[in-house]
């Protein structure tokens, strides 16, 4: 096939292993152990597909710099984009899809498999180049088909019912005027990008941009040129003068969230251009005013950074203007339902089924769930019954929930006491009784809520004597 690969891998074996796998189905083979030279070789050189690893600095996977590097790639070219990680988390897979990659591939990876992605993947992108008339038109025409689809899937805050948020949009409806700086704290998935721009919507600033950085899925190496841009020639791939998220974001608002993934020595970068509002681009001499109304968000203890030195306690007063928490999901039970019918409308909508409602069963065990991934978990969760069901009503055995989750509310008290000296066999035991008197020892039905295959549970019952 005339089909071209580029590689991008930070383990040279695995590199020479691909480069003899797919030598008899891409015509170009080219491969990066870092992504750092990625962009130059990309302008340079097309290519039909990309392999992406995920993780290239040491002792990290997260996955992070894989999404960052994905999100490069899909903004600049027109080129489906497989993801590579020795990772299988399914959670990483759906953010980097949502994100616009083709597939992930998990390592140690099947050769067949492998194969037939990457080529189903080239040839999408030769096909679409082709009906475009040329890639520098094809990517226009892909970035605004991307740009729309965001746009349908934005979604307005939801408060719902609980005192906790009503609390909170109370706060918000207050201070959303001024251009007081704002830090929102919480669990992951509760949300808190959704709050940041309904600040910004409510604010006077509301007409201009609303910027929003993802501080932890930001490579060190990239931190000053994307937060502060860089003008021509001051690095290999800085070839034209670029503005960075605070030039962009001026006279709007910039959100950052994940403010406390920032390593020690940049914060100090963060904090001077936050004091003297002017930003000076990297390899320029010129110091640019801005003007942005700042909000930040973390999922971590910050307080508690600050007293380990992690954080700069000069950073941590300067964003912390007024602090707002977002409740867990499992503290706002009251709002579980509601949000998923509102997204059982939605991805029925998106999958063109017409979704009438969830059943009394199901919404029992929505409610009876701990969703440790809060409103995100619930919205995947939702996605896969609509795509899943058979009926124009969610079932209970549309959902596929982990067992491990499964909450009772009158006996939570009870289980947390006995689990904290229980083993992980004997939770997985009586998670898998639980499920079996639920479902009145229909194998079919526990395995389904279980999230196993059927012969996974006859061995669980053979090894437990149920």
């Amino acid at each position: 096939m005339n089909y071209s690969i580029l590689i991008v891998d930070d383990n040279r074996s695995i590199l020479s292993a691909l480069k003899l796998t797919l030598s008899h189905h891409f015509k170009t083979i080219t491969t990066l152990s870092s992504p750092k030279t990625l962009v130059s070789e990309m302008s340079e050189n097309q290519y039909d597909v990309v392999l992406l690893d995920m993780n290239f600095t040491e002792d990290t996977n997260t996955g992070n710099e894989g999404l960052f590097w994905l999100s490069e790639i899909k903004k600049r070219f027109d080129v489906e984009v497989v993801l590579f990680t020795a990772y299988a988390d399914i959670d990483l897979a759906v953010t980097g899809i949502k994100r616009g990659a083709y597939d992930f591939i998990v390592k140690p990876w099947d050769n067949e498999k492998l194969i037939k992605t990457l080529v189903d993947a080239a040839n999408i992108t030769v096909k679409r180049r082709n009906k475009n008339g040329g890639s520098s038109q094809g990517q226009k025409i892909v970035e605004t088909c991307r740009s729309t689809s965001q746009t349908k899937q934005t979604t307005e805050m939801f408060w719902g019912n609980s005192a906790a948020m009503q609390s909170l949009r109370r706060i918000v409806e207050k201070v959303a005027p001024s251009d007081a700086t704002i830090l929102i704290t919480g669990e992951n998935g509760t949300g808190k990008d959704l709050m940041a721009k309904e600040i910004h919507n409510l604010s006077l600033r509301k007409s201009m941009p609303f910027v929003a950085v993802d501080m932890g899925s930001m490579p060190e190496t990239l931190f000053e040129s994307e937060l502060f841009g860089h003008v021509k020639g001051a690095f290999t791939d800085a070839y034209a003068d670029r503005a960075g998220k605070f030039e962009i974001a001026n006279k709007g608002t910039l959100f950052l969230d994940e403010i406390g993934n920032i390593p020690l020595h940049l914060q100090a970068k963060l904090l001077r251009v936050l004091q003297n509002r002017t930003i000076t681009r990297i390899g320029g001499n010129k110091e640019i005013p801005i003007d942005i109304r700042l909000v930040c968000a973390t999922n971590m203890d910050i307080e508690k950074m600050v007293k380990d030195g992690t954080f700069r306690e000069d950073l941590f007063y300067r964003i912390n203007t007024i602090k707002m928490q977002l409740p867990a999901l499992r503290e706002r039970r009251e709002d579980i339902v509601p949000l998923a019918e509102i997204f059982a409308q939605r991805f029925g909508n998106q999958y063109n089924k017409k979704i009438k409602g969830i059943s009394e069963e199901a919404k029992t065990q929505l409610m009876n769930c701990s969703w440790g991934g809060n409103i995100r978990e619930l919205q995947n969760c939702i996605e896969k019954a609509v795509v899943l069901c058979d009926s124009d009503i969610l079932q209970a055995t549309d959902f596929q929930l982990n067992y491990l989750d499964y909450w009772k509310p009158e006996e939570a008290e009870a289980t947390e006491k006995s689990e904290e000296n229980a083993t992980l066999d004997e939770i997985e035991k009586n998670a898998i009784i639980n499920v079996m008197n639920k479902y009145d020892g229909n194998l079919s039905l526990v395995a389904k809520q279980l999230g196993i295959s059927r012969q996974t549970l006859y061995n669980k019952l053979n090894k437990y004597g149920l």
